[in-house]
């Protein structure tokens, strides 16, 4: 069930006329949002519920089980916790993946071995809940949050508007909220109906135009497009996934913010980021504080063990953090370049003469910015060969104009321009219209919603961090 589709709206139509008749009840409230995140999580595959709802359990359990002992006990309990979590992401994630490479390796030394090959069904969203399952142990180990009831950590695990694509949201942010129902608040409905609307747009009208027509035609076979096709679709591929995956972040937000919740804001002009560690500050804010908070500073120390332990744990943290978006290659690679730039960016600030001139912002951020791009072609390519070979043909290729039409290049200009505007843009438009009568606002949303149905291209295609 996809957010920008008549299905959906239909769907969240009745949900929030259910929630809305149980404000006079809390839990009421929480168990229809539950059951509706269930029936919205199987509509892709009713087993996957099944594992859903085992993993919101197994995190409860653990979490109470610990919550009863102290010290070292605590501890290991957490750790088996994790391990229970990383568990289930590895083998419905990384098995296929895991024993590809050991066949690979043992090829190399001219051994075929007979090993155990399944074909496994990737559960949507597993790699969100997972985390935030670990995050929720780890921060009742930490004492960050009380051990919570069952039902509070089955909505938690299970909420709709985050549950497959983010944004990560702790339990620290999102089970305080549970405890009363939410005030109904005006100028919130208004700002929450604007994220959903420009959601819309970005998703329907320019990531799903410039996929179609531009990156995935070049993606699927680079060697027969010209050099130009492939700078292009690289750029493009950069427009995309941004207006995409903050497409859904808006989206998320907005319907969260519709049922009285708030979610924490997953991107920050990214692209104007002057470094690649203020890149990670901006981009899907919820998994690089996750990953930093988790990983780099909870698990390998973060900078306290010296210099070369510094670059080492920012280096493996990306690599963590490729390994997640998905079992490839070209993941690994992906987070490789970033977790190595970053090692590199911390090394030149340690090793930089004070009485040297910092670059001017703007060529710092055009770098930073290309730098992404490069890393973007790996994680759009099926293959890492495919991969490197669209990085040769950028330089061997013709520079013919192909598919490059000035349509689509203001196309690809107008997705990276709109990554620029403020988001304090739509602050400002909700409280104009916060006084607007219930009636008008209803009139001029579904006006703007028909106005973006007539522009998108036919159908919508999953979001692209569906299938993390």
């Amino acid at each position: 069930m996809l957010f920008p589709t008549l299905t959906f709206g239909l769907f969240f139509l009745v949900v929030f006329s259910v929630a809305c008749c149980f404000r006079g009840s809390n839990d009421w409230r929480k168990i229809a949002l539950l059951i509706a995140s269930w029936f919205f999580y199987g509509w892709w595959d009713w087993r996957f519920v099944a594992l859903l709802i085992l993993s919101a359990v197994f995190n409860w359990a653990m979490a109470a089980w610990l919550s009863c002992y102290e010290g070292k006990a605590r501890k290991r309990i957490m750790i088996a916790g994790i391990i229970g979590n990383v568990s289930i992401l590895a083998f419905f994630k990384y098995y296929a993946f895991l024993l590809n490479q050991i066949a690979a390796f043992c090829g190399l030394l001219g051994y075929a071995p007979h090993l155990p090959f399944m074909e496994i069904v990737l559960p949507v969203g597993v790699s969100f809940f997972t985390f935030q399952g670990m995050s929720y142990l780890v921060d009742v180990e930490k004492r960050k949050v009380p051990p919570a009831s069952l039902g509070d950590i089955l909505l938690l695990m299970s909420f709709f508007p985050h549950l497959v694509a983010g944004p990560i949201v702790r339990a620290s942010e999102l089970l305080p909220q549970f405890k009363a129902v939410p005030p109904f608040e005006k100028s919130k409905i208004s700002m929450a109906l604007l994220l959903i609307v420009w959601g819309l747009f970005k998703k329907a009208v320019v990531a799903s135009e410039i996929s179609t027509q531009l990156v995935d035609p070049v993606f699927f076979d680079p060697s027969s497009h010209s050099s130009l096709e492939l700078v292009m679709a690289a750029y493009g591929y950069a427009a995309q996934i941004y207006c995409d995956f903050s497409a859904y972040s808006d989206m998320a937000i907005g319907l969260a913010a519709l049922l009285g919740y708030r979610f924490p804001v997953n991107f920050n002009q990214p692209y104007r980021a002057a470094s690649l560690q203020d890149f990670w500050r901006r981009w899907h804010i919820s998994l690089s504080s996750w990953l930093r908070d988790y990983v780099y500073i909870g698990w390998l120390g973060g900078n306290r063990c010296g210099a070369f332990r510094t670059y080492l744990n920012l280096f493996i943290t990306m690599l963590i953090g490729g390994l997640w978006h998905g079992a490839n290659m070209t993941f690994v690679i992906w987070g490789a370049l970033h977790g190595g730039v970053l090692a590199c960016e911390r090394f030149w600030s340690r090793i930089k003469p004070a009485s040297w001139p910092s670059l001017p912002v703007w060529i710092r951020t055009i770098f930073t910015f290309h730098i992404v791009v490069v890393g973007w072609i790996f994680f759009r390519a099926d293959s890492f060969s495919s991969a490197i070979q669209y990085l040769k043909n950028i330089t061997q290729g013709s520079w013919s104009a192909g598919q490059v039409t000035p349509l689509m290049v203001m196309l690809v200009l107008f997705g990276l321009a709109i990554h620029f505007l403020p988001r304090q843009g739509l602050t400002h438009l909700a409280l104009r219209i916060k006084n607007w009568p219930s009636w008008s606002v209803g009139i001029a949303i579904a006006v703007l919603i028909l106005i973006i149905d007539a522009m998108r291209y036919e159908g919508v295609a999953p979001f692209i961090y569906y299938q993390f």
